[in-house]
């Protein structure tokens, strides 16, 4: 494991997380999780009352995340393997907090009505209040925020964090949504 990853893991993802805004028995859905930057701290902060669905087309992604969570004991993170497609295989109103960490973009959900496909499906299996947090790494921070409220999600705050992107650091504007 890098450096920076390891650091991230053990330190600061779980106090991240928090401010972000993740709680203790909260259900989590990362979607795009990769090996799990903020999928293996998300565990460690739901505990063993919640649960993080760690969702990722990347099945070599996914491996590492499994074999990292068995490591750590993480028993309450359920990889997804999905074809990237925006249809979530979860039950409408399940998720207590989704994590959009630099996946809504061009480059994942090109012209065509994807994203707002992957919005409408998120507004699906979101609970009622439900925290939708976006780091739109490669968008506009403005665009993003149009797109989410035309989507129905009630822009809540905005963070510059400290925080993982392809395993460095680096600061970010972190826009908290919630599900009206």
């Amino acid at each position: 494991m890098e450096p920076e990853m390891e650091g991230w893991l053990k330190k600061e993802g779980e106090r991240f997380l928090k401010e972000v805004g993740v709680k203790e028995g909260q259900t989590v859905l990362d979607f795009g999780c990769g090996a799990g930057d903020y999928a293996i701290p998300s565990a460690k902060v739901v505990g063993k009352r919640g649960e993080v669905y760690a969702l990722d087309k990347n099945a070599e992604a996914l491996n590492q995340l499994i074999k990292s969570a068995k490591r750590q004991g993480l028993k309450n993170l359920l990889p997804i393997k999905t074809s990237g497609e925006p249809k979530l295989p979860l039950p409408e109103e399940s998720v207590d907090t989704v994590l959009l960490y630099d996946v809504l973009h061009a480059y994942y959900f090109p012209r065509g009505g994807g994203r707002q496909k992957l919005l409408r499906e998120i507004y699906r299996v979101s609970k009622r209040g439900a925290l939708i947090s976006v780091f739109p790494k490669h968008m506009e921070p403005e665009h993003i925020r149009t797109e989410m409220e035309k989507a129905n999600f009630h822009f809540e705050r905005e963070l510059v964090k400290s925080l993982l992107h392809n395993h460095d650091r680096e600061q970010g504007r972190i826009l908290n949504f919630r599900k009206r």
